[in-house]
C-alpha cells in the first residue's frame, strides 16, 4: 500500500515588523504670524565712512614706515635690536590698524544689529540716534520701525566720520530703502530741539566722547534723559567716558543701569580701546 502523501504546509504569517516611532509634532506657524527676532541683519547698502579717519591713516602709515626701516636695518646689517625693536612695533601698528577698519566697516554693524534685536521692538517707535553721522546705526534702527520713525541729529563733522554730512546720510536712507522712515536734524547734543519724553528710545554709538568737556558730555546725557519718555530705553556705545555715564544715569534715578564690553568687533585697534555699552531704562 503506498504510503499517504505529505500533508501541505500551512503558509507562514509574515513577522511583524516594530512599529516606526513617531515623529513629533511640528506646532504649526499661521501665515500671519511674525518671523522670529534675530540677531543678524541685511548687509548694508549705504556709504558709512570711516570713523575718524585720521587715527587709522596714522597707525598704518606709522606701521608701514617702521616695517620699511626694520626691513632695511635687517638687509644692511645693522644692528639686530633695532631691527627687532622696528619690525615688533611695525606688526603692532598694522594689526590695530586692521582691528580699526573691520571695526568700522563691519564689526559695529553686526553688534548693533545684535543689540537692536535684543530691544524686541514692536514696530512703531520713535527712536533717537545722537550723533547719528551717515547714519550707520540710524538705518539699522530705521529697518525696525515700518511704522515708526528714526530720527538723527548731528553737527556733521568730518573729522569724526570721513564723508559725514547731512546729504551723505540722506543719501544712504534713499540706499537703504528706509527714507520714509528717517528725519534728519543739524543740532548739538547738548540742547537737543525736541520735547521732553519724545522718544521710546535713545541711542547713540561713538559720539558722546567727542564733546571736549566733561561737563558738557553729561550735559548731553542729561539731555537723553530729558527726551526720554518714562519706561524708555537708552543705550551708549562708547570706549571712553562710559563710567561716567553711568555714574550720571544713577544719579538721575535712571533703572536698570548697566555697564559691558562689547567684545572685539567692536575693538577700534585692540582690547585698549575695547567700546562699552552703557544701557539704562527711564
Amino acid at each position: 500500500m503506498p504510503p499517504d502523501p505529505p500533508l501541505p504546509t500551512p503558509p507562514r504569517s509574515p513577522t511583524p515588523h516594530s512599529p516606526l516611532p513617531t515623529p513629533p509634532k511640528v506646532p504649526s506657524i499661521a501665515l500671519t504670524d511674525p518671523p522670529p527676532p534675530t540677531p543678524h541683519s541685511p548687509p548694508p547698502t549705504g556709504r558709512y565712512g570711516v570713523d575718524a579717519p585720521n587715527v587709522p591713516a596714522f597707525m598704518g602709515l606709522s606701521g608701514l614706515v617702521l616695517l620699511t626701516v626694520g626691513v632695511f636695518v635687517l638687509a644692511g646689517g645693522g644692528s639686530l635690536a633695532v631691527a627687532i625693536i622696528c619690525l615688533y612695533w611695525s606688526l603692532w601698528l598694522l594689526a590695530s590698524t586692521a582691528s580699526y577698519l573691520y571695526t568700522t566697516r563691519a564689526g559695529k554693524f553686526r553688534v548693533w544689529a545684535r543689540l537692536l534685536a535684543e530691544q524686541h521692538l514692536r514696530g512703531d517707535e520713535r527712536v533717537l540716534d545722537l550723533g547719528c553721522g551717515r547714519g550707520a546705526v540710524l538705518m539699522l534702527v530705521a529697518r525696525l520701525l515700518p511704522k515708526g520713525r528714526a530720527v538723527g541729529i548731528d553737527l556733521w563733522s568730518t573729522s569724526d566720520q570721513s564723508g559725514n554730512s547731512l546729504e551723505a546720510a540722506r543719501r544712504n536712507a534713499e540706499l537703504e530703502e528706509v527714507a520714509e522712515r528717517v528725519e534728519l536734524h543739524t543740532g548739538d547734543m547738548r540742547q537737543l530741539p525736541f520735547q521732553d519724553a519724545e522718544f521710546d528710545m535713545v541711542v547713540s554709538s561713538l559720539a558722546i566722547h567727542n564733546i571736549r568737556s566733561r561737563a558738557d558730555r553729561l550735559k548731553a546725557i542729561d539731555e537723553a534723559i530729558r527726551v526720554l519718555k518714562p519706561g524708555g530705553r537708552l543705550l551708549i556705545a562708547d570706549f571712553r567716558g562710559t563710567s561716567d555715564y553711568a555714574a550720571r544715569l544713577r544719579e538721575k534715578n535712571m533703572r536698570e543701569v548697566t555697564v559691558k564690553s562689547l567684545g572685539p568687533r567692536f575693538w577700534y585697534g585692540g582690547p585698549w580701546t575695547a567700546t562699552r555699552l552703557v544701557s539704562a531704562t527711564r
